[in-house]
This record gives structure tokens, C-alpha cells and sequence, in this order.
């Protein structure tokens, strides 16, 4: 509990002024994390990231990740859908070339990969650089963290039912029920004194939407992870596990939110 609480204090230190700043801190800063959240996949795969797999995968994380205006300063008028589907082609040419060391279902993965990470953290940075912006990305971990805090104090308290146990034992559908009630009710509150662009009732409903699909994204990791049979995807957070760890509820919640205000870039 000790080096929970000292990672946590550390890692908000840096967070918060970053997320404050937002402009090309904040678009470097979720860089770095889909970054790190790719080389998460490729160890929790037991792969090496000295590897032509890993840089491939790597760009094309990056390619989803960075900003669109990034890709609108490269010349030759090329899109990030270009790009992206000439590094796809790369990876699957190396399966030809590695005599399938690396192999389809590998690139599946990575593909995939990419997509979920480096879209999800696009979106942070997207939602935090728009109007608003610094108001309706602390919405959103208001809803996630109220989520996961509700969830886990209600269904410890008086959760009977299992929620998913083949994927995840210790969540219950009164945890679930109770975090999304936790997290709209709170969620409401913040919106009701903090200015956000949008109508409160179209915020209520956000909420309720984006609690449903966070509590989704963490089965999601906890599938994955069962699958690969480690316990954390990572260990860059001391007591918390990886980034993928920390943000598995966030990188499904960030693209639907954005879709939801109109953010589509």
C-alpha cells in the first residue's frame, strides 16, 4: 500500500501540470503513453522489443497517436490512414521476409493493437486541447475514477452476484450498478458547477454512457491479461502495475466521448 500511495503522489506531481499546460505537452505526453502501452502487448506476448516487429508496431501506434496537424505538416499530402496502411502492409511483408517467425495472427495483435492504444490516447490529448477542453477531460476521469471508486466500495460492501467471473471473479453486478450510479450523480454535480459547453441533461446522459463503456474497456484488459496470464501489464507504476493498467477504462471511454461531442479528428 506504502509504494501505491508514493507512485501515485509521483505520477500526479508530473500529471497534473502537464494536463494543465495541455497545447504539445499534453500531445507529447499521450505520445509517450501509447508508446509505453504498445511495448506493454509486446512483453505481455513475451516478444523482445529489439525487434523490427516491435518498431513497425511502434509507428503505427505513433501514426494513430500524435495529432493530426503532425501529419498534415509531412509532405506529399499524406494521411494517417496512409500511413497506417503502409506500415500494416510492412508488417505483414516481414512475415514473408522472417519465413514466419512472425506470423499473421502476430500481426493481428499488433494491428490491433495500435488501433485500441494509440487511438484511445489521441483522443485524451484531442479532448483536452479543444474548447473546454481541460474541463471536459477532468469530466471524463470523474466518471471513470468514480466508476472504478463506486464500484469497488459498493461491491465489497454488498456485492453478491458476479459480474463476469471467467474474466474478472471480484466484480459483481451490484458493484457495476452501484459504480455508474456513483459516477452520474457526481458526474452531475461537476457539471452542474463547472461550465462544459454542453446542456446538463446531455451530461447526465454522458455520464451513464461513458460508465457503462469504461466498465467495458476494463473487462476488456482483464481478458487480455487472463489470456496472457500475467497479473499486471506492466511494472512502470510501482503497486499500479503498467500503463495499460491505469488507463484500460480510458482508452475505451475517450474515443466514444469524443465521437459523442463531435470531436472526430
Amino acid at each position: 500500500m506504502k509504494q501505491r500511495v508514493i507512485t501515485a503522489i509521483i505520477a500526479l506531481i508530473l500529471f497534473i501540470p502537464i494536463v494543465w499546460a495541455g497545447g504539445l505537452w499534453m500531445d507529447w505526453l499521450t505520445v509517450a503513453f501509447a508508446a509505453i502501452g504498445i511495448s506493454e502487448i509486446f512483453l505481455m506476448k513475451k516478444q523482445i522489443l529489439v525487434s523490427v516487429n516491435f518498431v513497425l508496431a511502434l509507428l503505427a501506434t505513433i501514426t494513430w497517436a500524435i495529432p493530426d496537424t503532425f501529419i498534415k505538416a509531412m509532405p506529399f499530402n499524406w494521411t494517417k490512414y496512409g500511413i497506417y496502411f503502409a506500415l500494416i502492409m510492412l508488417m505483414l511483408t516481414w512475415t514473408v521476409l522472417s519465413k514466419n517467425k512472425t506470423n499473421f495472427d502476430d500481426i493481428g495483435v499488433y494491428t490491433l493493437g495500435s488501433l485500441y492504444i494509440g487511438t484511445g490516447f489521441h483522443y485524451m490529448a484531442g479532448i483536452r486541447n479543444s474548447s473546454h477542453g481541460l474541463a471536459l477531460l477532468c469530466y471524463v476521469f470523474v466518471v471513470v475514477w468514480l466508476t472504478d471508486t463506486g464500484a469497488y466500495m459498493i461491491g465489497r460492501k454488498i456485492g453478491r452476484h458476479k459480474l463476469w467471473p471467467v474474466i474478472s471473479p471480484n466484480k459483481t453486478w451490484e458493484g457495476s450498478i452501484g459504480g455508474t450510479i456513483c459516477a452520474v450523480i457526481c458526474a452531475t454535480i461537476y457539471a452542474y458547477f463547472v461550465p462544459l459547453g454542453y446542456s446538463l441533461i446531455e451530461l447526465v446522459i454522458f455520464a451513464l454512457i461513458l460508465s457503462i463503456v469504461g466498465q467495458m474497456g476494463d473487462l476488456v484488459e482483464s481478458a487480455y491479461k487472463r489470456f496472457y496470464n500475467v497479473k499486471d501489464s506492466g511494472k512502470i507504476l510501482p503497486g499500479h502495475g503498467g500503463i495499460l493498467d491505469r488507463f484500460d477504462s480510458m482508452l475505451f471511454v475517450l474515443p466514444v466521448f469524443a465521437a459523442l461531442l463531435g470531436i472526430v479528428h
